[in-house]
């Protein structure tokens, strides 16, 4: 013990007797001993020195002042009297009101935030609350139903919006393309699906690859060929463009080939924990095997393998596909899959289903067999219309905006809701059963595309319930006039035509 105490001292006094740094200050404080404990890796002395917190560090030249205060400012000191008269509150000269905002709260009129300097949190005809800040006001002002919600929202409800534009981009070789994608990582309620944006520059390819989970698709912009095979041998080959639809069930590997100006498209996949960057690769799989393997399945020398990449090639540059698409149409004994096996569907061509409000257009495994888990709606809403409120009675709902703004309310048995709001770009999510709508706050058409995980699309409309439910049941339950019972619809309205103008309340003469 005296050995190991006369050697921790050694050890200070060659401390203390380091020369300081030029521009350097000495440390005042003493340093301290610790007797490590059992288990604590190192070797002789028994006691480590340890340096305590100290308020005259090593700094640089010029540095003034004290990291911390004196132990005289906790707790109650009458020396340090509170100055009341520092503001928290936002005089209202200093910020104006949006159209609406001043109406009932349980109103829940939306606010357009976007079209005043200064917006506060207010609903419901007050002054208050007010908000002073730290602020990010552009994102309050895209929020506006979270900011200032309507009355109706109550409790709590897991967040279900991901705006893609706050995921990781991960781009391709030598700036061939992008992607980036949601899943449970960033929106938790998630959990039946996930979504990849995946942009390819002109004739890049998406490697060779296939995945763990389905694979849904749908192209929002350019052209693109497709190719595969399946587990017979039959191939696939087939060009696509803006608005066409391809599913590969898990394990079918495939590849990507944009054309001359390049493609973008939308995936969906089956599991909210896929990850993008779980897929498996060609260039892999020939990266993380012998090559005397390789070489013995596909009878060659290993010299045939000299030159295959280093490390993943993922989204790559590629040469033009030939415009002929029969120069590309590899058939072997098996010869091709069959059209109604097919992994494309050119849901560009099929006219949608109008009605007073936009357009609808579904997709499930009637007209698409191979998809048989996906059901998808595909949804044009015109200004001041919303999608019904509705819910889903076997499947989670997937949302994407393709274009325009809106906002969704989620109610979630058996006294919660909450309001979110939806630009382009942005995934939504509904637990199944869970009451919804789509309102388009904007004032272009709202495009979104609604996903299920069910051979056929289908949903539960409240008004088409009410409508098919006897009057006098409905009336005790809900108090209803019989001018309103009277207009209650015994169809699926899917979409329901409104006013651009987002303060009106009276919607009879749009139903006469």
């Amino acid at each position: 013990m005296a050995r190991s105490l006369l050697l921790g001292a050694a050890l200070l006094a060659q401390t203390y007797a380091t020369a300081i740094p030029t521009g350097f200050r000495e440390i005042s404080e003493p340093q301290v001993f610790h007797r490590r404990q059992e288990g604590e890796s190192g070797s002789p002395p028994d006691f480590a020195i340890v340096s305590p917190p100290t308020q005259t560090p090593y700094g640089p030249s010029g540095a003034s002042g004290s990291l911390r205060g004196p132990t005289s400012l906790a707790g109650y000191n009458p020396a340090f009297p509170v100055d009341t008269a520092l503001p928290a509150t936002v005089p209202q000269d200093q910020y104006q009101l949006a159209p609406g905002q001043e109406e009932d709260a349980d109103l829940g009129l939306y606010l357009d935030l976007a079209s005043v300097e200064n917006p506060q949190p207010i609903r419901g005809g007050t002054n208050a609350p007010t908000d002073p800040g730290p602020r990010n006001k552009e994102v309050e002002k895209q929020n506006p139903d979270l900011y200032a919600p309507p009355g109706t929202d109550s409790g709590d409800v897991p967040n279900a919006k991901w705006p893609l534009a706050l995921s990781h981009n991960r781009h391709g070789l030598n700036g061939a393309g992008w992607a980036r994608q949601q899943n449970v990582g960033n929106l938790p309620i998630a959990t039946a699906m996930a979504g990849v944006d995946m942009h390819l520059e002109p004739n890049a390819y998406r490697e060779l690859h296939w995945h763990q989970a389905d694979e849904w698709s749908l192209i929002l912009n350019g052209s693109c060929r497709l190719t595969s095979m399946n587990e017979a041998g039959e191939t696939f080959v087939d060009d696509l463009q803006a608005g066409d639809v391809w599913f590969f069930p898990a394990g079918i590997p495939h590849s990507i080939q944009a054309f001359d100006d390049g493609v973008e498209f939308l995936l969906v996949f089956d599991s909210g924990e896929f990850s993008e960057d779980g897929t498996f690769l060609v260039s892999e799989l020939f990266e993380r095997n012998p090559k005397s393997v390789l070489a013995k399945d596909l009878r060659v020398d290993t010299s045939a393998f000299d030159h295959l990449p280093s490390g993943q090639l993922y989204i790559l540059p590629g040469t033009p596909a030939p415009k002929n698409i029969s120069e590309q149409n590899v058939t072997g004994p098996a010869g091709s899959i069959p059209s109604d096996r097919s992994y494309s569907y050119h849901f560009s061509q099929q006219e949608p289903y109008e009605v007073p409000g936009g357009s609808v257009k579904l997709l499930d495994s009637t007209t698409f067999p191979i998809a048989k888990d996906f059901a998808v709606g595909l949804f044009t809403i015109k200004p001041g219309a919303m999608r019904e409120l509705h819910w889903h009675t076997t499947s989670d709902e997937w949302d994407y905006i393709i274009s325009g703004q809106g906002r969704l309310t989620v109610y979630a048995a058996p006294a919660s809701s909450r309001t979110f709001n939806f630009q382009a770009g942005d995934t939504g999510y509904v637990p199944v059963t869970a009451a919804h709508y789509l309102e388009n706050t904007g004032t272009e058409d709202l495009v979104y595309l609604e996903v299920l995980q069910s051979p056929v699309y289908n949903d539960i409309s409240v008004a088409q319930w009410l409508g098919l439910t006897p009057k006098q049941t409905v009336k005790d339950h809900l108090g209803f006039s019989d001018d309103t019972l009277n207009r209650l619809p015994k169809i699926k309205p899917f979409i329901l035509p409104g006013d651009p103008d987002l303060t009106q309340t009276n919607f009879t003469s749009e139903a006469d």
